[in-house]
């Protein structure tokens, strides 16, 4: 739809050159092209660098019906929790509230905040604590959850999380400068979602 109002209202020059959406980049595209064309006549004795989309590979084409499963990717900065997973379904801590991914789900990017992000694979149930982050959604139900750190839930220590929730409350309550009480209140923030975590 959206191509056809571009192709409508901008002339016919800029229209043609649109780009096309991620999900449809082939690997080597045409504005790589026109942009390697254009810089060989400015510089015809050094090689062009490479584009941002020469490093794309493409998406899997979106399939004609919806498949059974979900295929998550769930990267750390240090780690690779899941690489190509298919799972059911996959429950994230959204800045907009829960938000369950099933396999067929629209295209969306969101924000991660601190909460639980369970993968349900069958009857098996993995839930991680997540601090933040991103999730891109494809259509071709494919999920990237890219978060900043994440630790299974088995692995925390309910009793050092109170104990962290009561220091950061005392500090919040303490601060006298903006920056202390930005800290102090993003701990109070992750401690409260730990907290909640390992109660529910």
């Amino acid at each position: 739809m959206f191509r056809q109002v571009a192709a409508r209202i901008l002339p016919r020059s800029i229209a043609a050159a649109a780009r096309p959406f991620s999900t449809d980049v082939a690997a080597a595209s045409a504005a790589d092209e026109a942009f390697t064309e254009a810089w060989k006549k400015v510089i015809p004795n050094i090689d062009p660098p490479k584009t941002p989309l020469s490093f794309m590979a493409p998406r899997p084409p979106t399939a004609s019906s919806i498949p059974s499963k979900l295929t998550v990717n769930f990267v750390l900065p240090y780690a690779s929790e899941l690489s190509a997973k298919e799972v059911d379904m996959v429950i994230i801590p959204a800045t907009t509230g829960q938000m369950g991914v099933l396999p067929g789900h629209v295209a969306t990017i969101v924000e991660l905040k601190p909460g639980v992000m369970s993968v349900h694979e069958g009857n098996d149930v993995t839930k991680y604590f997540v601090s933040s982050g991103f999730a891109f959604v494809h259509t071709n139900s494919y999920a990237d959850i890219i978060a900043v750190e994440a630790v299974p839930i088995d692995q925390i220590d309910q009793s050092l999380v109170q104990k962290g929730l009561a220091e950061f409350t005392q500090k919040l309550s303490s601060a006298s400068t903006d920056l202390e009480k930005a800290e102090a209140q993003i701990g109070v923030d992750v401690h409260s979602a730990l907290n909640s975590a390992l109660s529910g």
